[in-house]
């Protein structure tokens, strides 16, 4: 098979919506998933209903995308969720909620994926930071968190998956207008975009362009890095 296979995790809407779209557009198959059905149609799109936290379900789908494609060029672990409360006032399932999403989800994905990449002796693999981390934002301990241990498994997994030709990255964007922030009150955000070096929102095509540089044949030489968008670093 000639065509790239991509797999993308929380695809129903926001920016996993968007890089599916984008990557149908440049004649990639694209395999998604999310709790629920999606309304995407496209002769190159395959749809999974799952949590990425249940391992079973998440074998499952990559059993059957290695015995339909025989591959998997390119894993984008995009599926998250936020907690931005207090931790006073945030209780422990909120906290085993978002680890489940973002750590265990991303953990499976990144381990049964990288058993097909392996195989073929090839793979790209990005996962999602966030600036959170670096800029130590009151009210997202928890989330900050989940993505802290995200860059510790993008830097590890970048080690042990190298022998196999495959390369490990991940990327920290700044806030875009989506579902996740949609209600979080404006002097919050605003307060939140005077901390970057560029005071402005992400793009659809901030995140798209990023993750063109990481999958690039060009950039098999990086790996383990991590790329905070809007200026931000450690």
């Amino acid at each position: 098979m000639n065509k790239k296979v991509m797999v993308i995790t929380g695809t129903r809407k926001g920016i996993g919506r968007y890089l599916s779209e984008y990557y149908l557009g440049k004649n990639f198959i694209v395999i998604g998933c999310s709790r629920s059905e999606s309304d995407l149609k496209h002769e190159k799109y395959e749809h999974f209903c799952l949590d990425v936290a249940d391992e079973k379900a998440v074998n499952k789908m990559i059993s059957a995308i290695s015995k339909k494609y025989g591959k998997i060029d390119y894993l984008i672990n995009n599926a998250g969720i936020a907690s931005m409360n207090h931790s006073l006032l945030t209780p422990l399932s909120v906290v085993e909620k978002v680890f489940k999403t973002n750590v265990f989800g991303t953990f499976v994905f990144c381990r049964e994926a990288g058993k097909i990449m392996a195989k073929n002796k090839f793979g790209r693999i990005i996962n999602f930071a966030t600036i959170a981390t670096p800029l130590k934002m009151e009210g997202e301990s928890v989330y900050a968190a989940s993505k802290s241990a995200i860059e510790s498994i993008t830097k590890i997994l970048a080690k042990e998956f190298s022998t196999y030709n495959i390369t490990v990255n991940a990327i920290g964007p700044t806030p875009i207008y989506t579902d996740l922030i949609k209600n979080v009150p404006k002097e919050k955000m605003d307060s939140l975009l005077n901390m970057q070096t560029i005071n402005r929102y992400g793009e659809f095509d901030d995140i798209s362009n990023v993750i063109d540089f990481f999958i690039s044949d060009k950039s098999n030489f990086i790996t383990g890095q991590v790329i905070f968008l809007g200026g931000v670093s450690y």
